[in-house]
């Protein structure tokens, strides 16, 4: 039998096994010009039977469609049985004697979100679970509060964040909040190769609990919270939720903390799946904000505040003085750790501030000025957020958990809040936010970032460059020589191993390239630190920091063609 003959025999026997009619149609339309003898629907079959979806820290992410390498009913159907005994061995192992994992399930506004969630809740229910369901589309941090609110075994959150329309994913939380990490994905992603079949496993028709505003209102009343309530609340703000779901939420939460209702942008403030407005959902993405920039420019907020389609990320913009500009990742950061810091609101004998690798080393210089302890994570909240003795993390890609006891993961409606508490105190003092980035910079030493992105048509493209990086590795980069080299899946500095080579130079500037792990994307992350003397010195100081990055971009962007 020829290998188009093996997949189609298994395209069908999968057909015969899809829940859904919708992805079984798509499929027998595909299968049928594949038998006719479609170059392009064999293709397009093989790589949807490629293999199954692949499960790990970051949970499940793909296209929507049909066959075991996209999202679909079947796909999460076995995920969710995977999942569910996964968590029953665990809680058998432990002396639970509970029937069966309570869970707790969320979903955004995106295609096939309140389908998967409410298949995963059958699954769990019918395997003797107890399943929660939020009451509709809400963003990932309010899950990830519900799962220690409700004292659940674990959380799902159907969601593909800042994805392209065309897809959807499945986020796995455990009993603490966080994100799983190993073993817990490879563990999982056993359980679910067991899985036989989807028309295996058993679904209940009912019998899981549909929760009620209550943990909405908990969860606002908990992010509220975070701020002093003697803080001032005189601030105007634009507000863009990215045709996702964090409008509603941002603005009970503004309300209820007593500042001003932002200003939104109408065009993006309803969830929309299809995002029609936005090349990418992503306020990293050039031209994502521009339409909350032309409202900043009409209505002359003091600050625009982005989030991502789930809400878990927030950016910030702001008016410097030729137009609005959005902060970088990092400048966030900063800005966000040192509001924590003066606050002086951080328990415990020695607390943590916390930062992804790829992300500026200039927290750390804070927290060491601070006497507090700086701690450098993997990339991720999963790592971020399980530090132990952790008073704020951030990560460069937008992401800042300001309630680590509460939400151990990034939030962008408590950062949001946060910064607007952070610019109103500032704004009473006559300062802006760019006021304190000059005087972070003045005290620390200019810690300019930039990154860069190489996209991939197929993932196997990117080994090769990553292999390529460390056989030959480079004496110089940018016209200076390289004073280190770290093989990042050695595991290095303490950190559990993981794909990526870091790079220090002679004069301080890092270079860190590694694979997205939710994108088919490589990500080149680079950091370039210049003293500076006295605030005369700044300017130039900040020339110099863009001059060596600009060369080590360029050197970079040679080093990683695909």
């Amino acid at each position: 039998m020829s290998t188009t003959d093996d997949l189609l025999t298994t395209a069908r026997a999968w057909l015969e096994d899809d829940p859904d009619t919708a992805t079984r149609q798509e499929l027998h339309g595909v299968l049928e010009r594949a038998q006719a003898g479609d170059e392009e629907a064999v293709a397009d079959l093989a790589d949807r039977f490629s293999g199954f979806l692949e499960f790990g820290t970051a949970g499940l992410r793909g296209a929507l469609g049909a066959g075991p390498n996209r999202m679909n009913r079947a796909v999460v159907i076995r995920t969710a049985a995977g999942l569910t005994a996964y968590l029953r061995a665990r809680l058998e192992s432990s002396g639970d004697a509970t029937p069966g994992p309570a869970v707790v399930i969320g979903f955004d506004a995106r295609h096939n979100s309140d389908v998967f969630a409410r298949d995963t809740a059958a699954v769990v229910t019918a395997a003797g679970g107890r399943a929660m369901v939020l009451p509709h589309p809400l963003p990932t941090p309010v899950l990830a509060f519900a799962i220690g609110h409700l004292g659940a075994d674990a959380g799902v959150m159907v969601t593909a964040s800042h994805n392209p329309p065309q897809d959807n994913g499945y986020k796995v939380y455990l009993g603490d909040g966080s994100q799983i990490v190993p073993p817990a994905d490879v563990d999982i992603a056993a359980q679910i190769a067991t899985v036989g079949s989807t028309a295996s496993v058993p679904l209940a028709q009912d019998g899981w609990e549909t929760l009620g505003e209550e943990v909405l209102e908990a969860y606002l009343e908990s992010a509220v919270a975070v701020l002093d309530p003697a803080s001032s609340r005189d601030l105007s703000v634009v507000h863009t939720a990215l045709h996702g779901v964090g409008s509603e939420v941002v603005r009970r939460a503004f309300e209820r903390a007593g500042f001003t209702t932002p200003a939104p942008v109408a065009s993006q403030a309803e969830p929309d799946p299809e995002f029609p407005t936005v090349a990418f959902p992503n306020p990293e993405e050039p031209g994502a904000i521009d339409a909350a920039l032309e409202l900043a420019a009409r209505v002359g907020p003091d600050l625009v505040i982005a989030n991502d389609p789930d809400a878990d990320r927030c950016a910030l913009a702001v008016e410097d003085g030729t137009g609005w500009r959005m902060l970088r990742g990092d400048e966030v950061g900063a800005l966000l750790g040192q509001h924590v810091i003066d606050r002086g609101r951080v328990g415990g004998d020695r607390p943590v501030l916390a930062r992804s690798i790829v992300s500026s080393r200039l927290l750390g210089a804070m927290a060491q000025d601070a006497g507090l302890e700086p701690a450098e994570t993997l990339t991720g909240f999963k790592w971020i957020g399980r530090v132990p003795g952790l008073a704020y993390g951030y990560e460069e890609a937008l992401g800042y958990c300001v309630d680590p006891a509460t939400v151990p993961d990034k939030d962008g409606v408590t950062a949001a809040l946060m910064a607007a508490e952070l610019a109103a105190t500032l704004k009473a003092q006559g300062r802006t936010l760019l006021d304190l980035l000059d005087e972070l910079a003045l005290r620390h030493g200019v810690h300019q970032t930039d990154s860069f992105s190489v996209r991939v048509e197929d993932l196997g493209q990117i080994p090769p460059v990553m292999a390529r990086l460390r056989q030959e590795t480079p004496s110089q980069v940018g016209g200076v020589p390289v004073a280190r080299v770290d093989d990042l899946a050695d595991g290095v500095d303490g950190l559990p191993p993981t794909d990526g080579v870091r790079f220090l130079l002679e004069d301080d500037t890092q270079v860190i390239v590694r694979p997205s792990g939710t994108e088919p994307k490589l990500k080149v992350y680079l950091e370039a630190i210049a003293p500076v003397d006295g605030a005369s010195g700044l300017g130039e100081a900040r020339q110099e920091a863009t001059r060596r990055l600009e060369q080590v971009r360029e050197s970079m962007q040679q080093l990683t063609q695909v």
